[in-house]
Formats: structure tokens, sequence, C-alpha cells
């Protein structure tokens, strides 16, 4: 029939359809091959990859994360075979990440944030006589002013579980907030934050001076530019109080002379009164048996304190926030000195 062969295939056309020579599928359809490798990378292996990142070894994160060492470097070794390559360094002195270890670290921690986030979230919904509370905030604030919060939150919600994150700089805290860190934050008011913000209350700095100094014996309070000559005790450069000893003593005039340098808060009290030098501190954390060095500086140094949140307050959240409110806060002083 006339026209009849446009409606068909010949025979070997017939047979060379239905038989596809499949030897080169990744060449042809490289894209199905490249999901079901990212498909066998799974939330776990992340959480243990970022484990041994910030543990700085496999045998800490082992024990952080309360697994078999083996079986969290079996873990790492299946990861780095389904990507194609080494994440990590083996160094006898711990690990270091490659190249690719670098560039995958940024979405390795906001896909573990984020499921952690989701699984708060869930939890919330179910109200609050079980679940998570998960706290971020700077480490002088865990110790000054969260314990008897806390206190009061686990009279209130007993079944819960709390969780608290802790960060030495306030720029790391609000980096970490806006990646999925913690169902609330406290901390130092941040600055252009876009989530909800409650102020709490102010934080005064006092300074402790050294048992032989002079000013120890004196009642009348000093002048922050009178401490221009001593030596200081102070904290290291990516520590949150450093820049906010820096900045307040520059306002009176001077750089502090560093005698010694301290990661712990509760270290530079004791150091201080040891004679070591002087140093500024909450005087929510300056322990009681080191009163009698304290001083109330003429022009109090003082930061606000505030609860802040990514987005808008979950249940666990407006419940924690709360108790906090609940807490005696300190009045802001007359003529005190605002640090950041």
């Amino acid at each position: 029939m006339e026209g009849a062969d446009l409606d068909c295939d010949p025979p070997q056309a017939i047979k060379q359809r239905r038989v596809p020579d499949y030897s080169d599928r990744h060449r042809l359809y490289p894209e199905v091959s490249d999901l079901r490798g990212d498909e066998r990378v799974n939330l776990r292996q992340l959480q243990y990859l970022v484990a041994i990142v910030d543990e700085g070894s496999f045998t800490r994160a082992a024990e952080r994360l309360l697994v078999a060492q083996p079986s969290l470097s079996q873990q790492i070794k299946s990861l780095e075979r389904e990507l194609g390559g080494q994440l990590l360094e083996r160094l006898p002195t711990g690990v270091r990440l490659t190249a690719a270890g670098k560039a995958l670290m940024p979405d390795a921690r906001l896909a573990v944030r984020h499921a952690a986030q989701a699984a708060r979230s869930a939890r919330s919904a179910f109200g609050l006589e079980a679940g998570e509370l998960e706290v971020a905030t700077v480490t002088s604030v865990a110790f000054g002013v969260l314990p008897p919060a806390f206190e009061l939150w686990r009279t209130r919600h007993p079944a819960t579980t709390l969780v608290l994150r802790e960060y030495q700089h306030r720029r790391a805290l609000e980096d970490a907030v806006r990646t999925g860190a913690g169902d609330i934050a406290v901390g130092p008011r941040p600055a252009q934050w876009r989530g909800p913000v409650v102020g709490l209350g102010w934080e005064e700095f006092l300074a402790v001076i050294p048992r032989s100094d002079p000013l120890a014996d004196r009642r009348r309070p000093p002048a922050l530019e009178e401490l221009a000559d001593r030596d200081w005790v102070l904290f290291g450069p990516d520590h949150g109080l450093t820049e906010l000893v820096l900045e307040v003593c520059a306002r009176s005039g001077f750089v502090p002379r560093r005698a010694v340098q301290t990661g712990q808060v509760l270290a530079a009290a004791h150091l201080a009164a040891a004679g070591f030098g002087v140093t500024l501190l909450p005087s929510n954390i300056v322990p009681h048996e080191l009163n009698a060095n304290s001083r109330r500086l003429k022009s109090p140094v003082v930061r606000q304190l505030v609860a802040f949140a990514r987005q808008d307050w979950s249940p666990n959240a407006q419940a924690f926030l709360k108790v906090l409110q609940a807490q005696t806060w300190q009045d802001r002083p007359r003529a005190a000195t605002v640090a950041r």
C-alpha cells in the first residue's frame, strides 16, 4: 500500500531500538550516575565528619558520638568512596581537611544543623512534656547567667532534655544561629538581626585587681584609665571578651599591657587575684572568694543581654523565654560605658 512504509520501521531498525547498547551509559547519562552516588551519602556520615573536624581526632569524635572508632572510620571511608576522593588527611597529631573536605564542610554543617532543627521543631509540635531544648550562648553567659534559668526550666518541664551550645565569640554565636543552631540564643544584642530579639537586662563588668595593688584597699571605685599602667590578664584573639576589653580601654585612651593570656574566664579571675595583672569580667562569674579583689568601676562597663532566634519562636523557645524573663536582671546603671 502506498505510504504504508511511513508508519513502520524496517526490521533492522526495530531490532536496533529494542536492543540498545548500555555499555557506555555513564557517558550518555552522567546525571543518573551522579544522582545515585549522591543518594548514598547519608546524614550520619555527615554528622560523623563534622564531629571529627570539631574534635580534631577520630578518637575524641568517637567518644563524643558514643560509637566505636572502627565504625566511625568505616563510615568516613564509605563517604570518601562515594564522593570519589579523600576528605580528611590523617596526621600523627590529629586530622586536617583536604581541599575537597573544606569545600564540603559548609554544606555538611548546614545539613546537620537543619536536620537537628527539623527534629526539634517536630518534637515541639507534640508539646513540652517531652523533647529537647537547645540553647545557644557565649561562654561567659553560660557560666554566669543561665544556670538559675535552667534550674527553673527543669522544675517546670522535667521531661525535657537540655542541650547547651557554647561559643567564645558573639559573632560565632550569631553565625551558628543563622545556620540553624539553637531553639533560642542568649547573649549580647546582635547587630542587624532579622529574627525576633527580646531584651533581658544588663551585665556589668568588674575589675579584678591583685591583692598587692594599692587600689585593692581603696573604697572609692577606680576609673578605668587608672588601670592604664598596670599589667593585664587578657584573653586570646578569638575570645569575645578580648574585643570588649580592648574597646572600652581604647575609649579611656590606652591599650592594655598583656602579662598573661588565657582562654578561660574563671582562670583569668584567679590569675588576676594572684598578682599577674588586672582583668575585666562580668560580675556574675567572679567567684565569691574573689569578691575582695573585685571593684566596680567609676563609670560602670555594661553590655545588654538579649534572647534571640533565627525565625519565629518555637513553643520550646517561647517557654524558655518566659523562664528567662522571670529571672532577676540588672538595670542599666547611670553614666555607664556601654560595650558590645
